[in-house]
């Protein structure tokens, strides 16, 4: 594991943390940093919102351990993606990630242990900044910048937590949602916030770091334009059609990022940090190459010697790529071949690695994930065109992806393909473009739609590939998950529900 870095690493141990939200049993809270210690220098100030962006890609110490697969960003991909049906799974394993492909959740897994106590860790350090800076007079702008920050990966960090754990707003923004940190003195005993709830303090928490943030300290760090990123897609998932539109062209008539083109797309994920489009991104380094032990791409690809390759990329995906072959996203699909040429399978499943989180300085196990960027704040816009039954706009933002893609001579010009509505074009164009990125799960359940994973991979529990033919349809009994199936989120860990009194289980 990587040496952690600096006095960044420090603010891991703010005095406050969890202990006081009751989310782990073991905490031993430090008391070595205090607000005023945090606050006393520019520097100081710096380290301490560096501190919480740390918390996305280090592996923090969780229930008196630190294990190389705990990592925020991992978790993030991992539980949202690989519930899809973009990815499937080659073998059964011990790992908590079979627990998504297989929807046999527990309350007592490790990652989602690990999601909900880093995510709170992140929420807690920046409370104790925002609290801090908000006592302040006159904040000059760099302050005030910092501030923001840490509204922004408040409200980031609730919404992730809310998406996970709580059903989409759009089935009932009544239901239990998760449950809000927003200050030090939070009592441990909290109930969890409605899902109606959440989202108003995530969409409050946004607009509050937009409207402080006017400085670019790069796309490693919050933004103006990252908080209007957030704000887009936090007002898609609630239905919200005129503002995620209006947030979204906000950053696309900006001009501060552009699209890749069909040149360019190909090393946008190795190049993150440098990508026209990337607006927010977690930066990786050499230092923090976890390889074959803890990265993001150390299940979806090997080189043979780094990762170990255990998922790929679906058929259910591939068929939709099909019919246009010249289509450069299938940059990010590779299959792994043997010295003929023939393709290799691995237990009945064709090997089609992702390599979306490969490649940055040539590593096959290192990249900058994107959490933020340009496409899909065209693609929020085109959904809620689509929405709204302005066709013709949702086509033609689905036509600008397209154009650069490679696709010139495969676009739709305003029209629609018979039987086909602008939605059911746009929530496709979602899975091609942002395949692997942690949206579809999301994508199809927020808009009641239905999961279709009828094809071989073992998420189908107890069973092998040869049950699995037509005289057996059987063999994929339960593989449409419906949108209101409780299946769809995970369980509340364990921690919270033994320490917290006030907090419900979900069903």
């Amino acid at each position: 594991m990587p040496v952690m870095r600096s006095a960044i690493i420090i603010l891991i141990l703010l005095p406050l943390l969890l202990w006081q939200t009751g989310c782990m049993k073991d905490v031993n809270p430090s008391d070595a940093l205090t607000t005023e210690t945090i606050t006393s220098t520019p520097d100081g100030l710096k380290n301490a919102v560096n501190g919480a962006y740390s918390l996305l890609k280090d592996h923090v110490p969780f229930n008196g351990t630190t294990d190389d697969n705990n990592m925020y960003l991992r978790q993030y991909f991992q539980l949202s993606d690989f519930a899809s049906d973009d990815i499937v799974c080659g073998q059964t394993t011990e790992d908590p990630l079979f627990y998504s492909f297989s929807l046999d959740h527990s309350p007592t897994q490790t990652n989602t242990r690990y999601f909900w106590y880093i995510s709170y860790k992140i929420i807690n350090d920046a409370n104790t900044v925002i609290e801090a800076v908000e006592k302040q007079a006159n904040p000059d702008a760099t302050t005030q910048q910092l501030l923001g920050e840490c509204y922004f990966l408040r409200a980031f960090s609730h919404f992730n937590l809310v998406k996970l754990f709580a059903m989409p707003y759009t089935q009932n923004p009544g239901a239990a949602g998760v449950i809000l940190r927003t200050s030090t003195s939070d009592p441990g005993q909290k109930a969890r916030a409605s899902v109606g709830e959440v989202y108003k303090q995530i969409i409050g928490d946004a607009q509050r770091g937009a409207a402080l943030m006017g400085q670019a300290r790069g796309p490693q760090y919050a933004s103006r334009e990252a908080a209007w990123a957030l704000l887009s897609r936090a007002y898609l998932y609630e239905g919200v059609n005129d503002s995620t539109i209006y947030y979204a062209s906000k950053v696309i008539d900006g001009g501060r990022y552009t699209l890749t083109t069909g040149d360019t797309y190909p090393g946008l994920f190795a190049n993150a940090m440098t990508g026209s489009e990337t607006i927010f991104c977690a930066a990786f380094t050499p230092l923090d190459d976890y390889r074959k032990f803890g990265s993001i791409a150390s299940m979806i690809y090997s080189d043979g010697n780094s990762g170990w390759g255990e998922e790929f990329a679906s058929a259910s995906l591939r068929d939709t790529m099909l019919a246009n072959p010249e289509d450069v996203r299938w940059k990010y699909i590779v299959p792994l071949k043997d010295d003929n040429g023939v393709l290799q399978q691995k237990n009945g499943i064709d090997v089609y690695y992702i390599s979306k989180f490969s490649g940055q300085d040539k590593s096959p196990t290192l990249s900058s994930p994107i959490l933020f960027r340009l496409a899909e704040l065209y693609l929020n816009r085109a959904e809620a065109s689509a929405k709204a039954g302005n066709t013709a706009a949702a086509l033609d933002d689905v036509d600008m992806i397209r154009r650069n893609r490679g696709l010139t001579n495969a676009q739709y010009h305003r029209q629609l393909p018979a039987g086909k509505s602008a939605l059911d074009i746009v929530l496709k164009e979602r899975r091609l473009e942002l395949a692997f990125e942690g949206h579809r799960s999301y994508d199809i359940y927020r808009n009641k739609r239905t999961m279709n994973r009828t094809y071989w991979g073992y998420h189908l529990p107890g069973l092998k590939q040869s049950d699995i033919k037509p005289s057996n349809p059987s063999g994929y009994a339960g593989m449409m998950i419906q949108p209101d199936n409780p299946k769809i989120i995970y369980y509340i860990p364990i921690d919270e529900i033994e320490t917290n009194k006030l907090c419900t289980q979900n069903p």
